[in-house]
């Protein structure tokens, strides 16, 4: 039985940002329609918690289709020439549960998490939205910045990180790639004063972006804190935005930017005002004037590595691209 084997170079030749976005606003309507089975990750966390791996199962009913993504997150990569999120995502049929493929995960969550943010700043940002600041230098940071560049006018890019060599690289870099000037900040503050959209994607344990710095009317995609002791924003950004996110039950385990203020009896649990897929299918309005601050938390689901690797698949096949090789799971006839 064959299995193709599809890499990251690969990977980034056969799912845009663009396609993508439009990949994940059909997995995240059909995760609200209730047609896509997701149980929570399953995180193994390492002796002193310097890596983890992850595993996330899931299975869409429409298509009929399954799969699982197996991770490494290792955030002390940042800086060096590993990836902090490594792993692959396999893709099998329902039929006879054959393995269809193997997809390297780090592009996949590279692009499909950039992707995310676009539809939820799409849906969310005020239309005239223009001003971006970008928290973070790594490959989300990167992704992000594609992503914003799809769904509003943007004329001003600011950027901060540390150590600050990596903002002035990155700023850069991506300022030759886009043909525009990313500004290097000198801090975060610095960065997101003004700003109608920020984006956080760092892999700080602690606040990076306080309440008291944010614009009115602005929009924030918080994208690197993804487990209950860590967050990127402190309390007073979470208790004066409108929060929306990808899925409420990961939100309500996993996520530190909302569980800690909650610990703190800031906010309860009907701080969560949706999900992403709410409003696409129109059950849930986003938002409401040009002064109100929105906040999409964004955790990663196991539906949109899954749909991000179906698509991909049938890229592959229709390109010839990939690599085939034999993997058990057919009878041998002496079984």
């Amino acid at each position: 039985m064959e299995v193709l084997i599809i890499n990251q170079a690969q990977v980034r030749e056969l799912l845009t940002i663009k396609a993508c976005m439009d990949v994940m606003a059909e997995a995240l309507k059909t995760l609200t329609r209730g047609k896509a089975h997701m149980p929570l990750r399953s995180v193994m966390w390492l002796p002193d918690r310097i890596g983890a791996l992850g595993m996330m199962p899931t299975y869409m009913t429409d298509p009929g289709i399954m799969g699982l993504k197996v991770i490494s997150v290792f955030p002390g990569n940042e800086g060096t020439e590993y990836d902090s999120h490594q792993g692959s995502v396999i893709l099998f049929d329902t039929e006879h549960g054959r393995p269809l493929a193997i997809v390297d995960a780090s592009a996949i969550t590279a692009i499909r998490t950039g992707a995310v943010s676009g539809v939820a700043t799409g849906l969310l940002a005020r239309k005239t939205a223009c001003d971006l600041a970008i928290l973070g230098s790594g490959t989300q940071a990167h992704a992000h910045l594609e992503a914003m560049l799809r769904v509003r006018p943007i004329r001003r890019i600011r950027v901060w990180s540390l150590p600050h060599e990596r903002t002035l690289r990155f700023a850069e870099r991506e300022s030759k790639l886009h043909g525009m000037t990313v500004e290097p900040s000198g801090s975060a503050q610095e960065a997101v004063s003004g700003a109608d959209i920020i984006c956080t994607t760092t892999a700080s344990p602690e606040p990076i972006l306080f309440g008291e710095w944010i614009a009115e009317g602005a929009h924030i995609n918080a994208v690197g804190a993804c487990t209950p002791p860590t967050r990127e924003l402190d309390t007073r950004a979470v208790v004066k935005s409108r929060l929306f996110v990808d899925l409420r039950a990961s939100t309500l385990n996993e996520a530190g930017d909302f569980l800690i203020p909650k610990k703190e009896g800031a906010i309860r649990d009907d701080h969560i005002l949706g999900e992403i897929g709410e409003i696409l299918t129109g059950d849930v309005e986003g938002r409401r004037s040009e002064k109100e601050i929105t906040l999409f938390k964004s955790l990663g689901l196991a539906v949109e590595d899954l749909a991000s690797a179906r698509h991909i698949y049938i890229k592959a096949l229709e390109k010839g691209i990939g690599t085939s090789v034999e993997l058990g799971g057919s009878r041998d006839g002496n079984a």
